[in-house]
């Protein structure tokens, strides 16, 4: 299984790439860190390269996602999603793997 992004977020962080003048070529880099309150904090950056021995690339709604192979053993079935409702606007995290997660959605334990 990988990363899976859902088409509204694809559209989301492809219009943040435009807005920005981002370099064509810029992809999405999920991942995970130590830290947060439960144990793991989930990570959304850009990046313009991969690394072909430690990466996994893949590709939703003409957005290419980056995944370190480290991240992708946390987040193997994990849906990037946007939510944009009346009380919050921003990315979530739907992590099948999390056995337990803090209030805000930022960090997890597995």
């Amino acid at each position: 299984m990988a990363v899976l992004v859902s088409e509204k977020a694809a559209t989301e962080v492809l219009k943040i790439i435009g807005e920005q003048n981002m370099a064509a070529g810029t992809m999405l880099r999920v991942g995970v860190s130590g830290g947060g309150c439960s144990g793991f904090s989930y990570s959304l950056t850009f990046d313009a390269k991969q690394d072909e021995l430690a990466d996994d690339v893949y590709e939703y709604h003409g957005l290419k996602v980056v995944v370190d192979r480290k991240s992708d053993l946390y987040l193997d079935g994990t849906t990037v999603d946007f939510y944009d409702g009346l009380e919050k606007r921003g990315f979530v995290f739907n992590n099948p793997n999390a056995t337990k997660s803090c209030g805000c959605g930022s960090s997890f334990s597995a």
